[in-house]
């Protein structure tokens, strides 16, 4: 029904889409192919299962994504949000990162801004990964740690492990304080955002490890900014030389020990200052073999000495993390594994997929509900024939979004994910979607498309050419929280609204119960705010042409588009406008063209104001295709409202060189209109006759190119300056050369009175723009 009804509206507001490509990522003739590449994934070690630390609500039993959590509860629940170990399949997207990274600088037909997120994304960085020695329970063991900062590896002062690593988990095994803090970390968030912003806290295990260099005892802490999903979940602490650090050993009282001196900044241990970490102009100090180096050399002869104990040596880390794509969701393509207690995980045969998900399945809000459908569950193994368990994960939803465009370009194609047709069609000319995209969906996308062509099903590289992300459309917003402590939102229609003079929002209350709700500002229009406006209330209300007008008018496309309803009411009363018009130019002025229409020497010789309308019309368009060429379609819409301001009251004067002109203006008019207004564009081409006229109907007719002979004229006007300032203008024949235009400027009423007698130093002539005469 969903489907239907957007399908609906998308030809009610006028949109050419060629419907015999129609796919739903949904239904099992898709999805098929989902699994089936997964299971190719799978075959080729870019698939895999492994246990990962992840946000789980413990009220609908699943794993919520990063942005999923708000404050530390789940966005739906309203519960507090754990840290939990789960098994889960992953994408290997980290193996592509390289080729991820570098070709971003091959797509010159994106945002620099995307580029840079996801440049920033990927986190490519150069480091030395090393080893602090340690005995524990008899046994010899290893602390690893990833830094970027080899160079103070002399200042470290202490370390610093996530709640789940190991060593915390064995240090809280005996201690009930520890225990408890380690509870606490884990409830925590695992966004980068929110740990780079929170209070830092740490208590000491009483663990202690050994400096791979010095041997110096080192004091292991468990920190709540460390994350065990980033590099080995253990950092080194160098306090004097990373902020973060800094405030952490001042809050605990821990050593800081300075081992890098940058000229110009003498070192405090009261006050954290910018320099310290200063790694182009700082040297080494108090650093034994090391003192005196600059960072490059300084790691270069650490790393070295690391590698000889082997403890450690440079390597490359990056910030991506392969795509966990296990959802304990029941609305998600069904992950096609088979669980056997003889035989493990077994992949279900390509002839046995789909593997289909159950349609009669309601969900409850407490946990995967696909686990409890016997009907779903329980299958015959693949490779022995006993009884075996399906997978009840299903996939992240943004794996169906990863690739539906190279389907698009093979519709009907049953036996392959794609077939030859794609090669013509792909990549994408043109992609559109927002900004919030960048490092999720279109990401995957690239990820996806490169895996497709290693396994030889397409042969390019990247799946869009070229990129525009559009703004969001606003709306208000409103909430109330739940009972649970979740969050409820209502729609702008389902409240009444107080303002104060100026028109802000002073407070809100539900029409249904007359409650408070609370009012949450402007924000993006979306399904789970409940904020968006439904296009087809537009529709019968103003019609198709005016919604689609409004929204190219209203805000360039890169921007936000803050939506206003008396705004309209504008575009509809300038859309009422132009066909009004039209029928007057059909009643008034197209009679006049009965006995024929003036030759294109006629129009040469147009006296001049209708001539400057003509020029006005033209100018506008030279403009009008520039920008539609820059996407810069608000432009474009207010460029059509200029032409019509200039031809709504043409000059007096021959009344079939007025009409004539008129109707050249009209037809551009209407051409220029017709990608943003077709109803109205081709109901006017129509009815004015302009298929018999211009040969053809509006859809196969040439788009209209701004005219040398109507952008020509005889004189131009010219600013004129003395000594940089304002003192009128000059007019001067269109093709004057640079002495003619002093001369005339010179000779002018306001340059005469500037100079009062007096000759000038010299007169500078830009041509085309200025005169400007200096004293």
């Amino acid at each position: 029904d969903n489907i239907a009804y957007m399908k609906r509206q998308l030809e009610s507001l006028g949109f050419a889409i060629d419907w015999s490509r129609e796919l739903a990522t949904c239904r099992p003739e898709y999805y098929r192919w989902n699994q089936w590449f997964f299971l190719r994934m799978l075959e080729r070690g870019i698939a895999y299962k492994k246990t990962q630390v992840v946000n789980w609500d413990p009220v609908d039993q699943t794993v919520l994504a990063n942005e999923q959590v708000i404050d530390g509860r789940g966005w739906r629940t309203g519960a507090l949000v754990e840290k939990r170990e789960i098994p889960g399949y992953y994408l290997a997207i980290t193996k592509y990162a390289d080729d991820l990274l570098g070709a971003l600088d091959r797509l010159p037909g994106w945002p620099e801004r995307v580029r840079t997120m996801q440049a920033n994304w990927i986190g490519k960085s150069h480091g030395v990964r090393f080893a602090f020695p340690y005995t524990l329970d008899g046994l010899a063991q290893k602390l690893w740690v990833y830094t970027t900062r080899a160079d103070t590896i002399m200042g470290v002062t202490f370390c610093a492990v996530a709640a789940e690593h190991p060593l915390a988990t064995r240090a809280a095994r005996d201690d009930a304080a520890l225990a408890a803090f380690v509870d606490e970390c884990k409830r925590g968030s695992v966004m980068e955002a929110d740990i780079a912003t929170m209070e830092k806290k740490g208590m000491p295990t009483g663990l202690f490890v050994e400096h791979p260099l010095t041997g110096a005892a080192i004091e292991v802490w468990i920190g709540n900014y460390v994350l065990m999903t980033y590099g080995d979940g253990a950092v080194m602490g160098v306090p004097a030389h990373d902020e973060r650090d800094f405030a952490f050993a001042r809050k605990y009282g821990l050593a800081i020990a300075p081992v890098i001196e940058v000229p110009g900044t003498t070192f405090s241990p009261e006050r954290w200052q910018d320099g310290y970490a200063d790694k182009e102009r700082g040297v080494c100090v108090n650093s034994g073999p090391y003192d005196g180096l600059g960072y490059e050399r300084a790691v270069d002869a650490i790393a070295a000495d690391l590698k000889a104990k082997a403890l450690g040596d440079k390597q490359v880390q990056w910030r991506l993390r392969d795509w966990g794509v296990s959802r304990q969701r029941y609305w998600g393509c069904p992950i096609p594994i088979v669980h056997c207690a003889q035989c493990g995980s077994v992949p279900v045969p390509d002839d046995q997929l789909p593997v289909v998900l159950p349609e009669d399945c309601v969900p409850d809000g407490t946990g995967n509900p696909l686990a409890r459908r016997a009907d779903f569950v329980d299958t015959p193994c693949p490779q022995c024939g006993g009884k075996a368990a399906r997978e009840t994960d299903t996939m992240d939803t943004f794996v169906d979004s990863s690739w539906y465009y190279a389907r698009f370009a093979t519709p009907g194609s049953d036996t392959q994910m794609v077939d030859a047709r794609v090669g013509h069609w792909m990549p994408v000319d043109q992609y559109i979607g927002g900004i919030e995209h960048a490092i999720l969906h279109l990401l995957y996308s690239r990820f996806w498309t490169k895996a497709m062509r290693d396994l030889g099903l397409v042969e390019y590289d990247e799946p869009f050419a070229n990129l525009l992300t559009q703004g969001m459309v606003l709306n208000h917003i409103f909430t109330r929280r739940t009972e649970r402590g979740g969050i409820a939102y209502f729609a702008p229609d389902e409240v009444d609204v107080a303002t104060d003079a100026a028109g802000k929002v002073t407070g809100a209350t539900a029409r249904a119960d007359g409650l408070a709700v609370s009012y949450d500002g402007i924000g993006t229009m979306s399904k789970s705010k409940r904020n968006g406006v439904d296009p087809q209330l537009l529709i019968e209300h103003y019609g198709a042409d005016t919604a689609r007008f409004y929204m190219m008018f209203a805000s360039p496309p890169e921007q936000t588009l803050e939506w206003s309803d008396s705004s309209v009411e504008g575009a509809f009363r300038f859309l009422r406008r132009v066909w009004a018009f039209g029928h007057r130019f059909a009643t008034e002025m197209q009679p006049h063209l009965a006995s024929g229409r003036p030759s294109a020497s006629t129009l040469a010789e147009l006296p001049e104001a209708l001539a400057g309308m003509r020029r006005d019309v033209h100018l506008i368009l030279k403009q009008a295709n520039y920008d539609f060429g820059k996407f810069q379609f608000n432009t474009v819409a207010s460029a059509a409202m200029k032409m019509l301001n200039a031809i709504e009251k043409p000059p007096e004067g021959d009344a079939g060189l007025v009409a004539a002109v008129t109707e050249e203006a009209l037809s551009i008019l209407i051409r220029l209109l017709a990608p943003i207004v077709p109803h109205l564009a081709h109901g006017l081409w129509g009815e004015l006759g302009f298929t018999s006229t211009f040969g053809s109907a509006l859809l196969d007719a040439p788009w209209p190119e701004p005219s040398d002979a109507a952008l020509a004229q005889a004189e131009i006007e010219l600013v004129l300056q003395v000594n940089g300032k304002l003192r009128g203008s000059v007019r001067v024949p269109a093709a004057a050369d640079k002495d003619q235009i002093e001369r005339l400027a010179l000779a002018s009423d306001s340059a005469r009175k500037a100079l009062d007698g007096r000759p000038p130093r010299r007169v500078v002539v830009v041509p085309g723009r200025l005169v400007n005469i200096v004293l």
